[in-house]
């Protein structure tokens, strides 16, 4: 088919910008043509920023973009730049910080105008189309006749981003007490919904690390109340329209306070981070529909979002046929056809309704008592987990058949970095071998396609092209994700490897003042503002990130610089920790290892890997793993290999217990110290 407009997009890899390169607006990618061609006409920069699989971009860019008349507007008084916040999320931080101080709220599509030299002075997210071209119009008459109040505007922007989230000095180092977090930990209860779960808001999105957070909390405080909230959010989410009933995974976030209709879109750092959180939570309360749900989302992501040679994929779109949410519901009709006889009970269970219980079909959302529905039916409890696994199957292969919504088939490291560690939590959690050997062939995908030697890392890979530096999040959870994957193998390259990219990170991307990282490479073009990432929120801060990695490798490497450092970027942020742990909290299991001093369990000998196997099934949050079936030079493991034994030591603070030789022995030690 002949297209009738091409812009600059079509020469880039990304998803998101490729859906725009037919566009009749003049687009430009962000780089250098784009900004010196506003700089030499004294032109106001467009910064248009959005995702593959965002909803109300697609929204826009059918009424607006693709609008020949908007499009004449947009190209005569303005340089258009498109960028994908997920290529380019220092990029996004600007804009996004810049919207945020202007309006209080900001979300995608984010729309930013900014002067030609990229300082942003007004900006906002959707617009219905009238509503756009007054914007248009009321922007370009500003910047030609109020242009000194325009510039003045977008200079106390300019200085708020580059202070919003700096820290610019050395704190005082601070001592690390535990019951300093219980405050904040009250104050965040208060917002707990205590009848559907997660916070008392809507939407609703799941927050995986503030949620590992509670399984902290409640590991060092015994607060039923904690573990019981985190218990009733991951069921309430299990059962509602959020979790893909019939082919697994989450979608991104629900629109009600119920879990019931999801933002139908599926990202895969999203899926990652939540398989990890039900890893840990079945590791300690061994709740059966937990292991159900990481097997049915690894499922998902093998099926729908897997690389054939190991990485993943960023998302699937919430649309299909320009409709959100098509793919994924149901008439109660279809059902009737596919499920026969076994309809009735299952439209029961999945509260399926003629009417339909949503305004485009049926969502299945878990609406009836598994026991009372056994019951009413007549059937076993293995018969009833045979006929729902038959059924749902029959659904799943009916539902392929249907148009399938878009796939953001980029790669970033970032993301799959997380998903690593996903399938290792998973492994730890379920024993099973398939899920280690998954996440080290993913591995060997970042190796292969995003590492540049043995230490430069690049973000992106699509259709054997990678060519934008790293950021700080992607060295940051790649590390993470080597040192979760020597703890699982043993294999202590992978913490050589780890070591190499934390000292990459230490070369170009350290504030030493601070003792913080920035999250943009000093090898980088600069910006307006070079960006801290300090908070945690749907995915943890890479500060935080990098705070753990030092930690860890520090006591596995014996390398003090890198604990002092981790504590120095703890001390930073404690005082915004222990106020609003619910935002910080992966800065909070930091603050748990130091506050109550974690504990290195070391097995050496033959059956090292078989006797690690049932203590890494436990939920041990401020237990550090080490370990080798034969002699090594690693410092905790070092001089302690017997021939034809397996021994086990128990150590804190530098001083071990007497060693023992089984687990059980090495357990009853633990639980004598932690009574």
């Amino acid at each position: 088919m002949k297209v009738q407009h091409t812009n600059r997009l079509t020469n880039e890899n990304s998803p998101y910008l490729l859906q725009h390169a037919h566009n009749p607006v003049d687009w430009y990618p962000w780089g250098e043509e784009a900004l010196q061609k506003a700089k030499n006409e004294n032109k106001v920069i467009l910064v248009s920023i959005g995702y593959a699989a965002c909803h109300w971009c697609h929204v826009m860019e059918r009424e607006s973009f693709e609008n020949e008349e908007i499009a004449k507007i947009m190209n005569e008084f303005f340089v258009c730049i498109k960028v994908d916040r997920e290529e380019r999320p220092d990029i996004d931080q600007i804009y996004m910080d810049a919207v945020q101080l202007m309006t209080g709220s900001g979300g995608w599509p984010l729309n930013c105008f900014a002067t030609p030299e990229g300082k942003p002075f007004f900006g906002g997210t959707y617009f219905r189309p009238n509503d756009w071209v007054r914007v248009l119009q009321g922007i370009q008459n500003a910047w030609l006749n109020e242009k000194d109040k325009v510039e003045n505007v977008a200079q106390q922007i300019s200085e708020g981003i580059r202070s919003n989230e700096l820290i610019e000095s050395k704190a005082e180092r601070k001592v690390f007490d535990f019951k300093e977090l219980q405050n904040g930990y009250s104050n965040w209860e208060k917002d707990f919904d205590h009848v559907e779960g997660g916070n008392n808001r809507a939407p609703k999105f799941p927050l995986p690390n503030s949620w590992q957070f509670l399984l902290r909390y409640y590991d060092a405080s015994r607060e039923q109340k904690a573990l019981d909230h985190l218990v009733l959010t991951l069921d309430k989410m299990a059962a509602g329209g959020i979790y893909d009933q019939i082919g697994g995974g989450f979608a991104r976030y629900s629109v009600d306070a119920i879990w019931k209709v999801p933002h139908f879109e599926k990202m895969l750092y999203d899926n990652a981070q939540l398989v990890s959180l039900y890893a840990e939570a079945y590791s300690l309360t061994k709740i059966p529909e937990y292991k159900q749900i990481i097997e049915e989302t690894l499922a998902f992501v093998d099926r729908e979002l897997s690389l054939p040679n190991g990485g993943f994929y960023s998302s699937l779109d919430a649309d299909s046929e320009g409709v959100e949410g098509k793919f994924y519901v149901w008439e109660k009709s279809e059902i009737d056809e596919l499920l026969q006889e076994d309809s009735k009970w299952f439209c029961e269970f999945y509260g399926i309704t003629e009417k339909a219980n949503w305004e485009e079909g049926n969502i299945l959302m878990i609406s009836a008592d598994k026991d009372e529905l056994i019951a009413k039916y007549g059937m076993s409890q293995p018969e009833f987990e045979t006929k729902l696994k038959r059924c749902s199957d029959l659904l799943l292969e009916h539902r392929e058949r249907r148009i399938r919504p878009g796939l953001d088939d980029k790669s970033l490291t970032s993301w799959n970095a997380l998903m690593i560690k996903g399938y290792v939590d998973a492994y730890k959690a379920l024993g099973q071998k398939k899920y280690l050997d998954r996440a080290e062939k993913a591995m060997h995908f970042i190796e292969a396609n995003s590492l540049k030697g043995e230490s430069h890392l690049h973000r992106n890979y699509k259709d054997g092209v990678s060519k934008i530096n790293a950021f700080l999040d992607d060295y940051s959870f790649t590390i993470e994700a080597y040192i979760v994957l020597y703890q699982a193998s043993f294999k202590e390259d992978y913490l050589h490897k780890a070591d190499r990219l934390v000292k990459q990170v230490m070369k170009h991307f350290s504030d030493e003042k601070s003792g913080m990282f920035f999250y943009t490479s000093d090898e980088d073009p600069d910006l307006i503002a070079r960006k801290m990432e300090l908070i945690d929120n749907v995915i943890p801060s890479s500060n935080s990130s990098m705070a753990k990695s030092l930690y860890l490798l520090g006591t596995y490497l014996e390398n003090e610089l890198y604990i002092e450092r981790a504590m120095q970027m703890l001390s930073n942020v404690k005082d915004r920790l222990v106020k609003a742990p619910a935002y910080h909290s992966n800065w909070g299991q930091l603050f748990f290892w130091l506050a109550n001093s974690s504990y290195e369990i070391v097995i050496v000998g033959e059956n090292a890997m078989k006797a690690k196997k049932k203590i890494e099934s436990l939920f041990l949050p401020n237990v550090i793993l080490a370990g080798s079936e034969t002699k090594s030079d690693m410092p905790l493991l070092k001089n302690r290999y017997v021939p034809n034994q397996t021994t086990f030591y128990l150590c804190k603070n530098r001083s071990c217990k007497i060693p023992v030789y089984s687990v059980e022995e090495l357990l009853n030690q633990l639980k004598e110290e932690l009574n």
